[in-house]
């Protein structure tokens, strides 16, 4: 299992921040090997990627979402990868930014990479060009204010029963085999004065 972290900066409100990160399907206009993400639900995307030489299909599920505070995430199947982007904020118009993923590299041609650090470096390029991205618009092309409680959260439908509890969240590991803990708790959710804007737009 491998582990990689990376902030940036970015001079706009977190909110304006917070909402471009929740338009997937743009996502390839800055993700150097993401070739499309098809929003399936408010929930689920489907990926199509390739590292290293390697194409990769795979769904992914929102595990918890709170409004300018966290978004995470896990493959449903292999290949495995799971994380938490947060969003912090330093003044009236500028935001951090960080992204915390783990992934499981297969087959021969993936470790490789990822001993090269080839996966590293394009997470660090991708949030530069994120970063680049938002603030060269004149603000943000779409926005989803809906919230995802995590499984530790009461009343959560997400993580019941067998299934492994997404990184970052209270209690719980990435389902993967090894030391849990690696990526932060959430901290406490503030209430929400407003409620969801409908459904995520597809671009």
């Amino acid at each position: 299992m491998s582990t990689i972290e990376h902030a940036v900066e970015v001079n706009v409100p977190i909110r304006v921040a917070y909402n471009q990160w929740t338009q997937f399907e743009s996502f390839p206009e800055f993700m150097e090997g993401v070739e499309s993400i098809k929003q399936v639900t408010d929930t689920r995307t489907h990926w199509i990627t390739e590292i290293a030489g390697v194409k990769r299909e795979f769904d992914a599920e929102i595990t918890e979402q709170h409004p300018d505070e966290r978004v995470a995430w896990r493959s449903v199947e292999r290949p495995h990868q799971a994380g938490v982007v947060t969003f912090h904020r330093l003044g009236p118009e500028t935001a951090r930014v960080q992204l915390q993923m783990e992934y499981d590299p297969e087959g021969f041609v993936e470790k490789a990479g990822d001993w090269l650090n080839i996966v590293q470096a394009r997470v660090k390029g991708d949030m530069q060009r994120f970063k680049e991205y938002i603030e060269g618009r004149s603000g943000e092309t779409g926005a989803w204010r809906g919230d995802v409680p995590g499984p530790h959260q009461h009343g959560s439908a997400l993580g019941g029963g067998d299934r492994p509890v997404p990184p970052g969240t209270v209690g719980g590991d990435t389902g993967f085999p090894q030391d849990p803990g690696t990526l932060p708790p959430p901290g406490p959710v503030p209430p929400r004065n407003e409620p969801p804007q409908g459904p995520r737009p597809v671009l």
